[in-house]
């Protein structure tokens, strides 16, 4: 599944919208940001990008992992949410790494203003996670993790067998074996021995 995460990576570096903002220089002095128009929007998108697409590849690999019908049960859904976490850390890296290495990095102290030229237009690389804090980035980590694995309860749930649909199917055990020598039960139908 980490594999499967270089390629969400790489498709969210590409995908993800950057936002365009500006630096400017003020007549005191002072050096202010802002984004152009709607584009913080941007912020929101890319970070939502970053949720939803490793949330689509655990879907995906929920059902594939339930066709493999010798190997269904908690440890494989165990593994299934260990790889999802694999995966969703390995395209936020390398999706960020790549979004920085296409836009660069700008910040309200290196941009080149001076008095001459006020004004400096430049695209910001796209968030990977909606905040800094430990916890919304866990949150992002895990969120397609438990995706996953509420498909393949999901899958689990819809399976009428106990043995979850293995093979070869194994034969359920009567309730109460019927005593050597009993009699057979009469039905309605049957005449009497």
């Amino acid at each position: 599944m980490a594999l499967a995460g270089v390629v969400v990576g790489a498709a969210w570096a590409w995908l993800a919208p950057p936002a365009r903002a500006v630096v400017a220089l003020t007549r005191s002095g002072d050096r202010v940001n802002a984004y152009v128009g709607s584009e913080a929007d941007h912020l929101f998108i890319g970070a939502f990008l970053m949720l939803g697409m490793p949330s689509v590849l655990g879907v995906v690999a929920a059902v594939l992992v339930w066709q493999w019908r010798a190997h269904r049960g908690p440890l494989m859904v165990a593994a299934l949410s260990l790889g999802s976490v694999a995966a969703t850390a390995t395209a936020a890296g390398l999706g960020a790494w790549l979004a920085h290495m296409r836009y660069g990095v700008t910040t309200l102290e290196g941009a080149p203003v001076t008095p001459e030229h006020r004004i400096y237009y430049f695209s910001e690389a796209p968030p990977v996670f909606f905040g800094h804090s430990p916890v919304q980035i866990a949150a992002t980590v895990l969120v397609p993790a438990a995706v996953a694995a509420l498909v393949y309860a999901l899958l689990t749930v819809g399976t009428m067998r106990d043995d979850l649909g293995a093979w070869p199917p194994v034969a359920a055990a009567p309730v109460l074996p019927a005593p050597v020598g009993s009699l057979p039960v009469p039905t309605p139908d049957a005449p009497p021995q």
